[in-house]
């Protein structure tokens, strides 16, 4: 780790102890050098089965299997109907519904006003005036 220099008013944060970096001891030092051993061979594994040239097989990884089950098969257990989530679903369900139909009522009706009586639309007034 680099040198680092105290600040004059101010004292060495307890995370820069040279001696305890990680606060680990070295029991714990071992265990969690062992657990990365055995990743990294997994890991070497993994990657000389993706890339073996005569392979016949798809190569799973079962740590990608259970993150895309977590990620797409297991929403509805995580949700909790609340009235926030039910005021968002008729928010974006039915809202929409009644939007379109405010705009093409108002456009249906504006369309019947221009036509039944003698006036002209706004574009075609234009087109007349030139």
């Amino acid at each position: 780790m680099a040198d680092f220099k105290e600040a004059p008013l101010s004292s060495r944060p307890l995370g820069l102890n040279p001696t305890e970096y990680f606060g680990l001891s070295p029991e714990q030092r071992r265990v969690e050098e062992e657990r990365l051993a055995l990743r990294a061979q997994l890991k070497r594994r993994y990657q000389l089965q993706l890339n073996d040239p005569h392979r016949k097989a798809l190569v799973e990884d079962p740590a990608l299997n259970r993150w895309m089950f977590a990620r797409n098969r297991n929403i509805y257990p995580n949700f909790r109907p609340s009235p926030k989530t039910s005021l968002l679903g008729l928010l974006w369900g039915v809202g929409p519904l009644f939007f379109w139909y405010y705009v093409f009522k108002t456009d249906r009706v504006s369309g019947r006003l221009c036509f039944t009586g003698d006036q002209i639309i706004w574009y075609e007034r234009a087109l007349v005036s030139l």
